[in-house]
């Protein structure tokens, strides 16, 4: 008989043998926008519900420092829109095209200036901060479809740098870290006393996913040491707040990673989700070293599916995919970052079925 999607992904996520591999989708709204101009997908359908993936998600907090502060528009040009926050930065957006914003400056840039300008704010609940009908409205198509349903959201190293910038954060580490790891438990605090009134009055969810990206290309923001000094406090009480719930945890982060694995195992994640080729990551490595721990989400090189290629998407999935599933591992078939419009319809279809059968007899 056939697993349904909550079925597959539970078992995936506790390493036990599925009928089929899970898989999920994530193409840039470009994309999906390609798709629909070509027919393949209607105006109001949803992709990941095309393509049968396994899972859901809703729920994302709002982690603004001060909800009450007006964003104000500090300067304007044809391209491009500079405005201040209610964290206090200064971004650069541009105009006519979806990118990253820049940098420009922040309010935060140590202890003083994040006690005065920040932490009050973030320390009791607040119930504008929660999407109560968006992850009502989620968790109920969910259960509709009996799909695994995850709350999603960032994590505090995700949460930090909106307010200080990377730099600010990286460099208070070093020269401060008990500043940093303040802010870490106030975000750690913040998420879990604003889901908990959200549970309390929606529901839990299946499992919760962390998104929390730590690398760069070839190398982590931090190391293993600092890591565990400063980010871990924060992230095992996350997880173990996850746990209590029965919820199962899993992780993205982009950039390079592995070095800070063994810490957020210990910390309690259940699976990695991205392990991005292009910054280093190797899924099979990562699954003869990690493998009776933690489950895998991802790894597979997006390149190849840009390249629209077959034959090198079946070398690449071979390689990436195949020891894990057939090393009896747990794995959910997905690219190592999101679709970008290049990629060809057939090629998403083709991926996602291959995929699925992918090592499976079922």
């Amino acid at each position: 008989m056939a697993m349904t999607s909550i079925e597959r992904m539970q078992r995936t996520l506790e390493r036990k043998p599925v009928d089929l591999n899970p898989i999920a989708v994530s193409p840039w709204g470009a994309t999906i926008e390609r798709w629909r101009k070509e027919g393949h997908l209607r105006p109001d359908e949803d992709v990941a519900e095309h393509f049968g993936q396994d899972l859901c998600t809703g729920g994302w907090l709002n982690s603004t420092a001060n909800l009450d502060f007006t964003p104000v528009v500090l300067d304007e040009t044809e391209e491009t829109i500079l405005t201040l926050d209610g964290n206090g930065a200064k971004l650069r957006r541009h105009k006519l095209h979806d990118s990253t914003p820049d940098h420009i400056g922040f309010t935060v840039v140590d202890r003083a200036t994040w006690e005065e300008h920040a932490r009050p704010f973030l320390l009791e609940v607040d119930r504008r901060r929660i999407p109560f009908e968006g992850y009502r409205n989620a968790k109920a198509y969910a259960a509709e479809r009996q799909r695994y349903f995850c709350w999603a959201g960032v994590a505090p190293f995700e949460q930090i740098h909106p307010v200080c910038g990377h730099e600010g954060m990286l460099m208070g580490m070093a020269l401060d870290p008990d500043w940093v790891r303040d802010m870490v438990m106030v975000y750690a605090n913040l998420t879990i006393n604003h889901l908990e009134v959200l549970f309390a009055e929606e529901g839990k969810p299946d499992g919760m996913f962390f998104y929390e990206d730590m690398g760069l290309k070839l190398r982590p923001f931090m190391s293993p040491a600092m890591y565990r000094e400063i980010i871990f406090p924060g992230h095992k009480l996350l997880f173990d707040y996850a746990h209590s719930l029965g919820c199962k945890v899993i992780v993205h982060s982009c950039g390079y990673v592995e070095p800070l694995v063994p810490g957020l195992i210990e910390a309690g994640m259940d699976c990695l989700q991205a392990m991005e080729v292009k910054a280093g990551m190797d899924l099979p490595t990562l699954f003869r070293r990690f493998g009776d721990r933690i489950a895998f989400y991802g790894g597979v090189d997006v390149r190849c599916l840009i390249s629209n290629d077959r034959a090198a998407i079946d070398a690449e999935m071979d390689r990436k995919i195949l020891p894990v599933v057939l090393g009896g591992g747990g794995y959910v078939v997905h690219s190592d970052h999101s679709e970008p419009p290049e990629v060809d319809y057939e090629t998403m279809r083709y991926f996602v079925e291959r995929g699925r059968r992918l090592g499976r007899t079922g």
